[in-house]
């Protein structure tokens, strides 16, 4: 069942909304435009609010209901938290779109309320402060992220693994962002 629930999480997550909403409203490919990245922000800056919440929308329900089909299927907290890292890769490494997908930090969140409400608040709470301080996206998500490692060791430490290998992914799906943020480069709102 595991193996069953990981490919339809990483089917799930290839599912990218912001190319299809960009191709179903003739906006400019997210990938080829803006900061390149097919995720909320980028819409927000290529197609305006309504398609960037359609867009956070979508993935956040991408990554919240294969973890929640896995708890469903008797999956345990780790076997879930691995589910919902494949519909993440899936969102990174879309299989509809030539494997080129967003940074998944909505997929993430998405997934993290699935797993662990209480983290996922954390990581949203934290994301929000941090870009309202900074209207820097890319920052909020690289604090956000890792925020809730500590949570999770302390009240769901089998699921510490897989979201310590998300938290990695999502870093280095923001390298070239880190760059600039040092170079003092990175776009702000």
């Amino acid at each position: 069942m595991f193996w069953l629930l990981a490919l339809l999480a990483y089917l799930l997550g290839s599912l990218s909304f912001a190319i299809v909403l960009s191709r179903l409203s003739g906006s400019p490919d997210p990938r080829s435009s803006g900061s390149g990245n097919a995720g909320a922000t980028n819409m927000l800056r290529l197609a305006g609010r309504k398609l960037a919440i359609l867009t956070l929308l979508g993935d956040l329900c991408k990554g919240l209901l294969p973890v929640l089909l896995a708890r469903v299927a008797g999956l345990d907290l780790h076997a879930q938290a691995w589910v919902g890292i494949c519909a993440v890769l899936g969102h990174l490494f879309p299989l509809y779109f030539r494997f080129k997908g967003g940074k998944g930090v909505a997929t993430a969140a998405g997934m993290l309320m699935g797993l662990y409400f209480p983290a996922a608040l954390l990581a949203i709470g934290a994301w929000l402060l941090t870009f309202y301080l900074t209207r820097t996206s890319s920052l909020a998500a690289l604090i956000a992220t890792p925020l809730t490692l500590p949570l999770l060791a302390w009240r769901e430490p089998e699921a510490l693994l897989p979201i310590s290998v998300l938290t990695v992914m999502i870093v280095w799906r923001h390298r070239n962002n880190l760059r600039d943020l040092f170079a003092g480069r990175e776009r702000h709102f």
